[in-house]
């Protein structure tokens, strides 16, 4: 049995007003943020078990096309329910069955084809939160069309060879507290990148952060937090301008 990752609370979220707007994509919803200028740099965000409309990972959309992007988030889950801090943790590996990270190819070409016929998008990164941040891993090993990958704590599953032969530049980000990944997965994960991963990686982990903790707003974050959000924030934004 599985604890409950989600050690923030994500019931009292301050409403966040959106800087972007919401679009259809064949069969997606989707979510997207442009900067003010133009240009031919995307990134795809991957949000976690609550969805594309949770206001904090809509912040982020936002964040990230402030740094010259177009940045969208699609509704991975494809209009079913989200996960929500109502539900009970016991239901959370039913829900994951149909919920599956590793199963996002389809809506990966679905926005990466969107990017470039219809945004003139000629690099393409990805980032990840949670739920996300599995997908990210496994797109990285999937689509060469990913320029850069930042994956930010996602599960570490099933140790096979297959899972350290990343095709692009990917950054994988934990908090040192988050008891869903332990320390070891992480050392491992690094170990066997080390051995078998052809293209520049990263594995960074923050002093004292829980699950979730990369993507608070402002107003969420505790004092003594902050500084590590912020930091990690700026390493992601870095990671894809060195190669994004």
């Amino acid at each position: 049995q599985m604890a409950d990752p989600f050690l923030y609370n994500t019931g009292e979220r301050s409403h966040y007003g959106c800087l972007g707007h919401e679009v259809q994509i064949d069969y997606l919803k989707a979510y997207v943020c442009r900067p003010s200028f133009s240009t031919d740099k995307a990134v795809i965000m991957v949000h976690d078990v609550f969805g594309w409309q949770f206001p904090d990972i809509r912040y982020i959309v936002d964040l990230i096309a402030g740094h010259g992007y177009i940045t969208i988030c699609p509704d991975f889950f494809k209009g079913t329910k989200p996960w929500t801090s109502t539900d009970h943790w016991a239901d959370f590996p039913d829900w994951l069955k149909n919920h599956d990270p590793m199963k996002v190819d389809k809506e990966a070409d679905v926005v990466l084809k969107y990017l470039k016929e219809q945004c003139g998008a000629k690099k393409i990164g990805i980032v990840g939160f949670s739920w996300g941040g599995m997908a990210v891993h496994h797109l990285m090993l999937k689509n060469p069309q990913l320029a850069a990958g930042v994956s930010l704590y996602g599960r570490i599953v099933r140790d096979s060879e297959e899972r350290y032969h990343l095709l692009n530049p990917t950054f994988f980000i934990f908090g040192e507290k988050d008891h869903t990944i332990s320390l070891d997965q992480i050392f491992l994960l690094e170990d066997k990148l080390k051995q078998y991963c052809k293209v520049p990686y990263k594995i960074k982990v923050y002093p004292g952060q829980v699950h979730g903790f990369a993507q608070l707003k402002p107003e969420d974050m505790k004092p003594d937090d902050k500084p590590y959000i912020e930091e990690a924030r700026r390493d992601m934004i870095d990671w894809i301008k060195m190669f994004v």
